[in-house]
């Protein structure tokens, strides 16, 4: 499906029923194709927290096993214990 950007503008339900019926619809600015909408591959599937590349990476820091005591040193005052 082609539509110009006032018919995307006027007529969104139109082009929304077209997406969902897995076409294609660009979008047209003086005649001139601009973009492409596509319909989405679906649900995307959830990503775990566990699985994320930053999960765990500092595990190997002692220094942070105790949480109070390092905000506490990260929130202290560059004069405090003077």
């Amino acid at each position: 499906m082609k539509a110009s950007l006032l018919d995307l503008r006027r007529r969104m339900g139109d082009i929304l029923k077209a997406i969902q019926r897995n076409e294609s619809v660009t979008l047209l600015r003086r005649g001139k194709a601009i973009a492409v909408i596509r319909p989405g591959a679906g649900q995307p599937s959830a990503m775990r927290v566990a699985d994320h590349e930053a999960f765990g990476m500092w595990k190997t820091h002692s220094d942070l096993l105790d949480v109070e005591a390092a905000m506490a040193k990260l929130r202290k005052g560059r004069f405090n214990g003077v």
